[in-house]
């Protein structure tokens, strides 16, 4: 990216928060600080008004708008697929307000970008959906879960338990959502356990809003995953399995601590973080003879004990 385009970005990224640290800007671009302070000088010589706050960041004046941004083919290409994204894995609420905000950008594309879309919609899938069992089609329960944590209202919502099959209200205080193995998750702090819990969203039966603030100060849902990750002892493991079985595995390597894969010569590797071994062992077994493990060397040394083991009962 030269530097105009730069300078233009950072403009962009300062009027999307209230406060902008140098150090996310660096990260951004992968430029220096020094390189940012200068980008943040030009700017500022150029007449846009910024302010900034020792050891905090930098801000826009209030009241200080660019005119309306347009848009390249590759951002309106991401716009569109988030969309096919949006409508079929979260809840109905957040659809409709995502598909309200695409028909303002539609409106401003130039008729070229309007043209690209409409030959391209069609030719965008995404399969699957998340679970709507025991759910109303016009349930809205992760917007309602973001407006909890935005206002810091507790919910009561009634929960259906898995493991002891039983349904009962829990009044929590939300800290965060994710999406993980085909399933929407909230974190909250659950006024009955008096801790932390994970609450799978199509288990919730009903949520009701309250005027009840939070009581607590809560940790991000980043910084609480991390902990729990930290007292799970979760061990890292590394595989590489080939190109033509990787696609295979899609559905399973969720269940299995999948964190991200890359392409690596005519292999894909695979990272986990495993909870368990030996439960990571008897799924790798299913494709062995088709992917090497890479770390960590414990691994290698109990999936030799392993196939000894099936040897001597087996043959």
């Amino acid at each position: 990216m030269n530097r105009f385009d730069r300078v233009t970005s950072i403009l962009i990224q300062l009027q999307t928060r209230k406060i902008v640290r140098a150090k996310d800007i660096a990260d951004r671009f992968d430029v220096s600080l020094r390189t940012v302070y200068r980008d943040i000088q030009t700017l500022a010589e150029a007449g846009v008004p910024i302010g900034s706050e020792a050891g905090v960041g930098y801000f826009l004046a209030d009241g200080y708008r660019l005119p309306p941004v347009m848009f390249t083919k590759e951002e309106v290409t991401a716009f569109l697929t988030a969309e096919k994204f949006i409508e079929k894995f979260t809840d109905n609420s957040i659809d409709h307000n995502f598909k309200s905000g695409m028909m303002k950008i539609r409106a401003i594309l130039k008729s070229t970008e309007k043209e690209m879309l409409e030959n391209i919609e069609e030719n965008i899938e995404v399969l699957g959906r998340i679970p709507r069992a025991e759910k109303s089609d016009d349930s809205n329960y992760i917007q309602m879960l973001i407006e909890s944590i935005s206002e810091r209202k507790s919910l009561v919502i009634r929960y259906h338990t898995f493991y002891s099959n039983e349904i009962k209200d829990r009044n929590i205080e939300p800290i965060g959502i994710f999406f993980s193995s085909g399933y929407w998750h909230t974190i909250a702090y659950c006024e009955l356990r008096k801790d932390y819990r994970d609450f799978r969203l199509d288990r919730i039966l009903s949520i009701t809003k309250t005027d009840k603030t939070f009581r607590k100060k809560h940790p991000s849902i980043k910084d609480h995953l991390g902990k729990v990750s930290r007292e799970q002892n979760l061990t890292t493991i590394i595989i590489r399995v080939d190109k033509d079985i990787a696609q295979f595995l899609s559905g399973q390597k969720y269940y299995n601590g999948f964190v991200n894969e890359e392409l690596v010569g005519d292999k894909v590797q695979m990272t986990f973080l495993s909870s368990s071994m030996e439960y990571f062992i008897r799924w790798f077994l299913m494709f062995a003879d088709r992917a090497d493990v890479v770390s960590p060397p414990l691994l290698k040394t109990m999936l030799k004990e392993k196939l000894t083991e099936i040897k001597k009962r087996n043959f």
